[in-house]
């Protein structure tokens, strides 16, 4: 199902068709070292993951990670969305692009249209960012976006050493 559009990607629920492609994706080695090892180790393995992360979440939020697919070509280069965890008060954004597509400005326009979503379409009133403390692209990224530092902790389900953002959205206009 189709969520967003921008300029030049598409944002789609993902499907278990997506499963080689995701299976990719969280075998990167950016992957691994940035967001963590998912334990994902066969395209049927991506399928499980699939149904029981990404759909399952988008069916109890309302929201999850969406495939982030370029217009021209429907190629899908990574994911972006809204992660809803038990240890966060608040959803936080998440985002991953396969390495052959880093610099060229997509994680960030995936990333302003799903704030905007978040804000507009679902009422956020706040929304968090979370990234390894080594991390250097994803902590510009959240500066870019507008979200500052918060904090430094431990975070489920590996208690490593998270950086926490957030943005505050103002009240709409009465």
């Amino acid at each position: 199902m189709n969520i967003l559009d921008t300029e030049r990607l598409r944002l789609r629920t993902i499907d278990v068709d997506d499963a080689a492609f995701y299976y990719e994706l969280v075998n990167d080695p950016t992957w691994l070292e940035f967001i963590g090892d998912k334990g994902i180790r066969s395209i049927e393995g991506a399928r499980t993951a699939i149904v029981d992360g990404p759909r399952a979440m988008q069916q109890r939020c309302g929201h999850s990670l969406y495939v982030m697919e370029r217009k021209s070509d429907g190629r899908p280069l990574g994911l972006c969305g809204l992660i809803q965890r038990d240890a966060l008060p608040d959803a936080d954004i998440g985002y991953a692009i396969r390495p052959e597509f880093f610099g060229q400005g997509y994680t960030h326009e995936a990333a302003v249209a799903v704030l905007a979503y978040a804000r507009d379409r679902l009422g956020k009133k706040r929304v968090l960012g979370l990234t390894a403390p080594g991390n250097a692209n994803s902590i510009s990224l959240l500066r870019k976006l507008g979200l500052g530092y918060v904090e430094t902790r431990p975070l489920p389900p590996d208690d490593r050493p998270t950086n926490i953002y957030c943005i505050e959205f103002p009240p709409a206009p009465a």
